[in-house]
C-alpha cells in the first residue's frame, strides 16, 4: 500500500471522529458581525488552534483590531511552503424562525434517496470546507508522524464582515507569509459529483452618486418643465453605461480583459449551462450581459457594472408632487483579469460628470475597492490538482471563475506575491447564509480525501 493510500484509508477510519471535531467547533456560535458574540469568536479561534496542536502544529491566536487569527506553522518534507487560508467565523442566523433545528446544534439530516446533510450555521460556510483541510493533515500525521509539506495556517475570523482587519495584519507580517502559494477551501463545486477548481475572482468597486439640481424639493406643478429632475439626470446618465449588446461604455473600461484559453472556453462549453437552466430557477430566461458570450462568461469571466439601488424624491405612502431636489444611486462593478479598480471608480464618475446639466452636480463616495485575482492557466499547481480531483471524484475537474470575490486573496497575490489554489466542495443548494444551512456529508468526507491527494500531488516533483 503506497503512502496515500494508507493516508485515504485512514481517512474512511476516521470519519466519525472527524465528524465530532467539525460538531464541536459548528456548536460555537461565532456570529463576526455582531459584538454581543465576541467571547464566542474567540472560543471558535482557540478551538481551531487547540485542534491545529493536537497534529504537532505551532498555534497560537494573533490579535488584531477585530477578532484574533489563528496561525498555525508545521514543517513538512521539500516542496512548496504554502499557506492554508480559510475562517472560523459565520453569519448571523436570522429570521431563527426558519430554521428547522437550532443552527448550533449541528445533526446529520437524510435526504430522500439516503442523500445525508450535515445541518448548522458554518457547516459548509466555511468551518467545514476549512476542517476538510485540516482533518487531511490529521490523516498524513497519523500515518507518517510528518505533513508532505511546510504548511502555515491563516484562519482568520472576520470574513463574514469584510475581512476588515485582516489586510492590515497581512501587510503588517508579509514577510511572514510571503510563502511559495496559497491554498484556499472557500468555493465551491460544478455539481455534487464534478469538482472544480477556482480560477478567478472578480475584483469589485461600489460607488455612490448623488446628484444634486435644485437647492429643495419643489412643487412639480409650479416648476415641473422648467427645473432639472436629479431623477431624470441620473436615469439617463446610468442608462447610457450599456450599449445594445451589453457592453459597458465608460471609457478604457475594458482595458486588462484577456480572452480565456481555447481549451478552458471549451470545456466550458461542455458543460452545457444554458441561459433556460441557469435564469429559469428565477423566473427568467433572457440573459442581459454581453451578447455572444456563453452564460459562464457572462456570470465569472467578464466584468459587469449594476445599478444596486436608486432613490430620490418621495417614496412614501400616496402621491406627493414633488420634483426632488437630489437622487442617489449605488453602482458596483466586478472586475476581471488586469483591470484597475482606481482607473475604473475614476472612470465612472468622469462618465458621470461629462453627461450633467451645466447647473446640476455629482458628489461621489466609495465603498469597495479591490481587484480581480486570476490564476494562471498553466500553473503546475493547478494542474496537478485537476488530476488528482478526477482521480478522487470520477469526472474532470473543471477550471471556470468565480462571480463574486474572496477580497484578501487578490492581497495574497499583490502583497505577498503568491498565487492561490481554490478547491472547495460547496453545493449550489447548500443555503449558505440562509436558514438551514447545510453541507453534503459526501462534499465532507470526499473533500478531506481530496486535500490529501492535492497535498501529495503538491509534495511530488
Amino acid at each position: 500500500m503506497s503512502t496515500l493510500d494508507a493516508v485515504l484509508s485512514r481517512i474512511d477510519q476516521d470519519i466519525d471522529q472527524s465528524l465530532e471535531r467539525l460538531f464541536a467547533l459548528l456548536r460555537i456560535a461565532s456570529v463576526s458581525t455582531d459584538a454581543a458574540y465576541k467571547e464566542h469568536c474567540r472560543a471558535a479561534a482557540e478551538y481551531v488552534a487547540n485542534d491545529l496542536k493536537s497534529i504537532g502544529f505551532a498555534a497560537e491566536l494573533r490579535a488584531t483590531e477585530g477578532h484574533p487569527v489563528v496561525v498555525g506553522k508545521s514543517n513538512g518534507a521539500a516542496g512548496p511552503r504554502v499557506l492554508f487560508y480559510g475562517h472560523y467565523d459565520v453569519q448571523p442566523v436570522d429570521p431563527l424562525d426558519l430554521w428547522k433545528s437550532p443552527p448550533f446544534e449541528p445533526r446529520i439530516e437524510t435526504l430522500d434517496g439516503g442523500r445525508k446533510i450535515i445541518v448548522a450555521r458554518g457547516a459548509c460556510d466555511d468551518k467545514g470546507q476549512a476542517m476538510t483541510f485540516i482533518e487531511a493533515c490529521r490523516a498524513y500525521k497519523a500515518v507518517t508522524g510528518k505533513l508532505p509539506l511546510a504548511i502555515t495556517t491563516m484562519i482568520e475570523g472576520e470574513e463574514e464582515c469584510g475581512s476588515q482587519h485582516l489586510f492590515k495584519f497581512v501587510r503588517d507580517n508579509a514577510d511572514e507569509f510571503r510563502l511559495d502559494m496559497a491554498l484556499v477551501c472557500d468555493t465551491a463545486m460544478w455539481n455534487r459529483d464534478t469538482p472544480a477548481v477556482t480560477t478567478s475572482l472578480r475584483g469589485l468597486v461600489y460607488e455612490e452618486v448623488t446628484v444634486t439640481c435644485a437647492d429643495r424639493d419643489l412643487h412639480s406643478g409650479l416648476f415641473g418643465g422648467a427645473a432639472q429632475n436629479p431623477l431624470r439626470v441620473l436615469s439617463k446618465v446610468l442608462g447610457a453605461l450599456w450599449d445594445d449588446d451589453g457592453r459597458v461604455t465608460i471609457p478604457g473600461f475594458y482595458d486588462g480583459v484577456k480572452e480565456l484559453p481555447a481549451d478552458i472556453k471549451a470545456d466550458l462549453e461542455g458543460l452545457n449551462l444554458t441561459a433556460e437552466d441557469f435564469l429559469g430557477q428565477i423566473g427568467l430566461k433572457i440573459p442581459s450581459g454581453e451578447k455572444g458570450r456563453l452564460i459562464l462568461e457572462q456570470t465569472t469571466t467578464r466584468p459587469t457594472a449594476e445599478i444596486n439601488g436608486i432613490v430620490g424624491g418621495y417614496t412614501g405612502e400616496g402621491a406627493k408632487t414633488v420634483i426632488p431636489g437630489q437622487a442617489t444611486a449605488k453602482v458596483s462593478f466586478r472586475l476581471v483579469g488586469e483591470q484597475d479598480p482606481e482607473k475604473i471608480r475614476d472612470g465612472f464618475r468622469a462618465f458621470v460628470r461629462a453627461r450633467l446639466p451645466a447647473d446640476c452636480k455629482a458628489e461621489f463616495a466609495n465603498f469597495g475597492l479591490a481587484p480581480a485575482l486570476q490564476l494562471s492557466f498553466d500553473n503546475p499547481a493547478l494542474t496537478k490538482a485537476r488530476r488528482v480531483l478526477a482521480e478522487e471524484w470520477g469526472h474532470k475537474a473543471v477550471a471556470v471563475g468565480a462571480g463574486g470575490s474572496i477580497p484578501i486573496v487578490a492581497d495574497f497575490k499583490h502583497v505577498l506575491g503568491m498565487d492561490s489554489l481554490l478547491v472547495g466542495f460547496a453545493l449550489d443548494d447548500d443555503r449558505v447564509h440562509s436558514p438551514n444551512e447545510k453541507f453534503d456529508l459526501k462534499c465532507f468526507h470526499k473533500g478531506i480525501r481530496s486535500w490529501a491527494r492535492i497535498l501529495d500531488a503538491l509534495s511530488t516533483p
